[in-house]
């Protein structure tokens, strides 16, 4: 984004040219300033978008299509901020008012469909993607088709949207993830550990899918730490985790032991694992 110092001295000296210049260079430098007004906005838009706070990302579009309402990059841009402001019900209204405008295109749909999954209305997320055309095969398309066949327990159909996404991207770990829970849920505990293994291979910094992976290896009864990647802090969570895994289990003499080795290895005081492990010491 241009510095606005800049912008103004840039704009000034352009108007101080353009008083010794016919009507028709006028309208010339009118057209450049212009221009260099929607650059700006849209740098600024962007901005917005991805590093701005969420509620002023927010302020900012709202105040935006107040000015211009039958702009749909605004709406759009006003949508986005809703959603990553967890503002979920605003959304779904904001992705609805994109979708219903002239100008909008199928992946305004898939839009709204995850705005309707955030605001936990499954149902009709479900009657929007079927309104999709067949042919718009996109990764965020048939990440929510695989999170609506799972929600619906038609596990082959989810099987096969997962597959599909997985396919349909470079970064696969978070869908990998999802896939991954899915297998945990219905009790393949052993698909389940393949894939949040994958999950974590194409992405190191994912707790989620290492806590979720020592869940399926404990529902199997596997209590060593498998070799990933991790900090001190996160090898001490998920020896928690693993702990407590015993525990319902039945295993309650591995689960202390578990949650010992989590409060020695925890760089701080775990409090967590201390309330746990004297709750079951006073319990037996």
């Amino acid at each position: 984004m241009r510095h606005p110092i800049l912008i103004s001295i840039c704009a000034a000296g352009a108007l101080a040219l353009a008083g010794c210049e016919s009507s028709t260079d006028q309208e010339e430098v009118d057209r450049a300033l212009q221009d260099l007004n929607v650059v700006d906005e849209t740098n600024l838009n962007d901005v917005m978008l991805t590093v701005a706070d969420a509620d002023e990302a927010v302020t900012y579009f709202k105040r935006a299509t107040a000015g211009q309402p039958d702009r749909i990059d605004l709406q759009r841009g006003l949508a986005k901020s809703l959603i990553r402001a967890q503002r979920h019900g605003e959304g779904v209204a904001a992705w609805q008012k994109v979708v219903d405008h002239k100008d909008s295109k199928v992946d305004d749909k898939v839009d709204l469909a995850d705005a309707l999954i955030r605001n936990n209305d499954w149902e009709r997320a479900g009657q929007t993607l079927d309104s999709v055309p067949p042919t718009h095969e996109t990764f965020k398309r048939y990440r929510l088709e695989a999170m609506i066949a799972d929600s619906n327990k038609e596990w082959k159909k989810a099987d096969s949207f997962y597959e599909t996404a997985v396919g349909l991207t470079t970064r696969p770990a978070s869908v990998m993830n999802n896939w991954g829970y899915s297998k945990l849920s219905r009790g393949d505990f052993a698909a389940a550990e393949r894939l949040f293994a994958e999950a974590i291979q194409n992405d190191q910094s994912l707790f989620t899918a290492k806590n979720n992976l020592i869940l399926a290896r404990g529902a199997q009864k596997k209590y060593s730490l498998p070799v990933i990647p991790s900090t001190q802090s996160e090898r001490a969570q998920l020896l928690y985790t693993m702990g407590l895994s015993a525990v319902k289990q039945g295993d309650t003499t591995i689960g202390k032991g578990l949650l010992r080795d989590a409060i020695d290895t925890h760089p701080q005081h775990f409090e967590e694992a201390v309330r746990s492990l004297r709750a079951l010491e006073e319990s037996s």
